[in-house]
């Protein structure tokens, strides 16, 4: 990512928080020498060093265990027009450009294919998400048999993470999150 040192996020806690708050990330491979994106949630468990989730049994990116990855998660952007004081004060030297802030994550592919490893999962990606709503629903509201079959139709994924890098073209999270830095 080409990231000139104005941009450079290297605090660790504001490119977590941004992982917890948009945590649907792109997940770069390579499929038949070219490259192949596939959008999902994930969980980012920095005192692991790991970011987990999980893809239909059929979907093939699980196959390419082994392979050095790279997930890119985006906050929100926008388009940003020159200030019309900064317009004046530099004679009309301004341009319009777009505000975001994005993360990239570089590591390696696991697949994880045990059952009670995809259920703990699913449940903390969950509760997670559930957490804010009045009346959240559970794993454990589904019928079993249906979660059993649920389950067997998943495989995990884990991304050992290497090396995180951001950039930020606007300002930086206002928090830090809480849930999923643990």
């Amino acid at each position: 990512m080409y990231c000139p040192a104005r941009f450079t996020q290297s605090e660790s806690a504001p490119m977590h928080a941004l992982v917890a708050d948009h945590p649907l990330g792109m997940l770069v491979t390579q499929r038949d020498g070219l490259p192949d994106a596939d959008h999902l949630p994930f969980e980012l468990l920095v005192h692991e060093g790991v970011l987990r989730g999980h893809v239909a049994r059929g979907n093939p990116v699980w196959r390419r265990a082994g392979q050095r990855v790279l997930v890119v998660f985006r906050g929100p952007s926008a388009y940003a027009t020159p200030d019309r004081i900064e317009k004046a004060e530099n004679g009309g030297r301004v341009v319009p450009t777009w505000t975001y802030n994005v993360v990239h994550v570089h590591g390696t592919l696991r697949a994880i294919d045990d059952r009670d490893w995809l259920r703990a999962l699913v449940e903390r990606q969950t509760d997670h998400q559930e957490a804010a709503l009045p009346d959240p629903w559970s794993v454990d509201d589904a019928p079993p048999d249906y979660t059993a079959k649920l389950l067997a139709a998943i495989v995990g994924i884990e991304i050992t993470i290497d090396r995180i890098e951001g950039k930020w073209k606007s300002e930086p999270p206002p928090r830090v999150a809480k849930a999923q830095l643990a």
